[in-house]
């Protein structure tokens, strides 16, 4: 008797950027995927990384999302252009991976989010942070009561800067929806409800301290629920990429620092408190490549052969652009806004 064959994911790219590239080298890798073609509006990028892995190349994403030989769609477009495409593709009954933020409106969040379960589809947000080994290893401690309490988080995370960085699309308001807070800002925001829980009120201020732009190239807020407090600044002036998260309990705290590559070594202290309140340490190193990306393209897959649930889906999405929101909000009212659902 023959051995039946397992049927693979057949996967379609939109969006042949750094991203796109990124997710391409790993569904091009992994057993039980295959990429089949990539689509750009810039044919000859699209080519440049469908001919990497030999696969076919088109400009219109409208056809690639309505192909019978395509099962999955990960978008990996500038942020205005995500929503058109995540709704077309769930309308053609299309598994979806989109890149964060999902959407650049907490009403486009919404619609994709209904279309996601109109379609019963799998549809995963690209939160890949949730898939460091730090972050892993620290959630999991938490899980099992390691720190205690959750009283509450900090973080900042921070772009180093380049030359012309104020003329990447970015900054262009139309197409990123907004700035700082909306491209790194929005990871902070997913974690901190992955530890924290959900959120009632925010405080924020966003500003615009060195780039000649006008969206945020710096964001600083504060998120409160009956629990948990949480601070975070993220920056596009800080010179030197930096990335770092804690979670505080009443009996110990979770540092992570770093996620590997130019931010440098990805490591986790866990400080567990004794009755004379001086820590005991122990240090977990993560050292090596990031190897997120490939994690959360399993959980994706995964999730789509009904192996696991997906780990960051629409409805994260959709709450992180509502926090977003409700900063830019408090910031321009100058006073903490409630949040609502």
């Amino acid at each position: 008797m023959k051995k039946m064959k397992k049927k693979q994911l057949r996967v379609g790219i939109i969006g042949a950027g750094l991203i796109g590239a990124k997710r391409a080298k790993i569904i091009a890798t992994r057993p039980g995927t295959r990429l089949v073609t990539v689509a750009d509006p810039d044919l000859d990028r699209a080519k440049a990384l469908a001919d990497a892995y030999g696969v076919e190349a088109m400009a219109d994403w409208k056809k690639l999302v309505r192909r019978p030989d395509i099962d999955a769609v990960v978008v990996a477009v500038p942020n205005a252009f995500t929503a058109p495409i995540v709704l077309a593709a769930l309308a053609h009954k299309k598994h979806v991976l989109s890149e964060k933020p999902f959407g650049i409106t907490a009403a486009e969040s919404k619609k994709m989010l209904a279309a996601a379960r109109t379609s019963r589809r799998v549809v995963k947000v690209g939160f890949n942070h949730r898939f460091h080994e730090g972050l892993m290893k620290a959630h999991e401690i938490m899980e099992k009561g390691g720190i205690g309490k959750v009283l509450f988080l900090r973080s900042r995370y921070g772009h180093g800067g380049r030359k012309g960085m104020e003329k990447e699309w970015r900054f262009n308001k139309k197409i990123s929806g907004g700035g700082e807070l909306l491209d790194q800002g929005v990871h902070i925001i997913d974690l901190a409800r992955w530890f924290g829980g959900e959120f009632k009120e925010v405080y924020g201020l966003t500003q615009t301290k060195y780039w000649k732009a006008k969206v945020d190239d710096n964001a600083f807020a504060l998120m409160t629920n009956d629990h948990v407090t949480v601070s975070f600044h993220v920056s596009t002036t800080n010179w030197k990429n930096i990335f770092s998260f804690e979670v505080f309990g009443d009996k110990g705290y979770l540092q992570i620092d770093g996620k590997n590559g130019s931010y440098g070594e990805e490591m986790l202290t866990y400080g567990k408190t004794n009755l004379g309140f001086a820590p005991t340490l122990t240090v977990f190193k993560f050292g090596g490549k990031d190897d997120s990306w490939d994690r959360e393209w399993m959980n994706f897959a995964n999730a789509i052969a009904g192996k696991e649930k997906v780990n960051g889906g629409p409805l994260d999405g959709l709450r992180a652009n509502q926090i977003i929101e409700a900063i830019y909000a408090a910031s321009k009212a100058k006073k903490s806004v409630r949040l609502k659902r």
